[in-house]
């Protein structure tokens, strides 16, 4: 079995105000005002779903990286 050694989230602007992140591997989602605390929400939040689990049966290898794509709505000027 190929571990896979990143983990994908995607940031989105929040439908109100601030940022929404979701995981694409793991059920994680989270939300900050900033685009720096959405980041570190994430972070916390990524490993705290995945402590004490084997990361074996997600797919992925130890100490996965996160890699983020932001999604921004086009601006028309």
């Amino acid at each position: 079995m190929h571990l896979q050694h990143t983990t994908k989230a995607v940031i989105r602007p929040g439908e109100q105000s601030g940022y929404v992140a979701e995981c694409l591997e793991i059920p994680v989602v989270t939300q900050g005002a900033t685009l720096d605390e959405t980041v570190v929400n994430l972070r916390e939040a990524a490993e705290l779903h995945l402590d004490g689990e084997d990361l074996a049966e997600f797919g992925l290898a130890p100490a996965p990286t996160i890699v983020i794509t932001m999604e921004l709505e086009t601006a028309h000027a």
